[in-house]
């Protein structure tokens, strides 16, 4: 995967998703993947196949503590929205990214 600014969809068209930033450091560094609509929810690995992997749960982990605190996910952002926005922009640029599905699908949704 190569950064500057590529989009990656890993969603079925019907789903909403949630855009994350993939920030590969290099190839003795851990890959780091954000949302932007999600202050604080992040993922990892060891490449970016494994920070995709990761990238479900830290989600379900960010929302069930929303719930707890009687808060809800924020609506997700298109990409051309977070394009816009001065704050993203450039992260989109020099970075991948990409399509995180919300709610995952299960075995039972699928």
């Amino acid at each position: 995967m190569k950064p500057g600014g590529t989009t990656i969809e890993a969603t079925s068209p019907a789903m909403p998703h949630y855009v994350a930033i993939i920030e590969d450091a290099g190839p003795d560094d851990a890959v780091s993947l954000w949302f932007p609509d999600l202050p604080g929810c992040i993922s990892g690995g060891d490449d970016a196949d494994e920070a995709l992997e990761n990238a479900p749960e830290a989600l379900a982990f960010y929302a069930q503590e929303l719930i707890e605190d009687g808060r809800e996910l924020p609506p997700p952002r298109t990409l051309d929205e977070l394009k816009a926005d001065p704050e993203f922009a450039e992260d989109l640029r020099k970075h991948t990214a990409v399509l995180i599905e919300w709610p995952p699908l299960t075995e039972a949704t699928e």
